[in-house]
This record gives C-alpha cells, structure tokens and sequence, in this order.
C-alpha cells in the first residue's frame, strides 16, 4: 500500500501492459491465483485496469507497478508508479 498526499492507504498492484493505443492511457491486465474453496484446485483471475501514462512511455509487454488514484475519466483510476521491467525488443 502506498499513500498518497491525504494520507489514504492506496491500492499497488504489478502487471502487465497490453496495450497502448490510446493516448496518455494504457491497459494493464493484473493476474492473481487463488484456491477454489471447495475444489482446492488453483484457478486464475484476471483483470485490466486503465492506467494513466502521462509521458505516453509504456510498451506492450512492460511489467509494471500501477497506484489507484482519484477519477481521471470514466473508466481510469490508475495511475503508472514506475516500470518494473522493459519488455524485451525482437
């Protein structure tokens, strides 16, 4: 959890950017695996997030750290923290 400037305890979460079409805006899907209750089997959810990219520097493939912010449009309300791993050039 990270804080912001009121002092909230605010959502940090890792993903993986998978697309950056848009302008100052980047799709971040974040995976998590968990235990079925009853099945005790492992099973993966994911979800995408909206990111803001001020600086218009992701690229698809890029793990990153992302913050939950205030409203920035209808659906953003993540914004980059930092990249924690480049994707690599072919």
């Amino acid at each position: 959890m990270a804080e912001g400037k009121s002092g909230l305890q605010r959502k940090v979460i890792t993903g993986r950017v998978v697309s950056n079409k848009m302008d100052k805006t980047a799709v971040v899907q974040s995976t998590r695996k968990f235990a079925h209750p009853v099945y005790k089997k492992y099973v993966s959810r994911r979800v995408k997030y909206m990111v803001h990219d001020e600086k218009n520097e992701l690229a698809v493939g890029d793990t990153v750290r992302i913050m939950e912010t205030r409203p920035l449009s209808k659906n953003k309300r993540w914004r980059l923290l930092d990249i924690v791993e480049k994707a690599p050039l072919d």
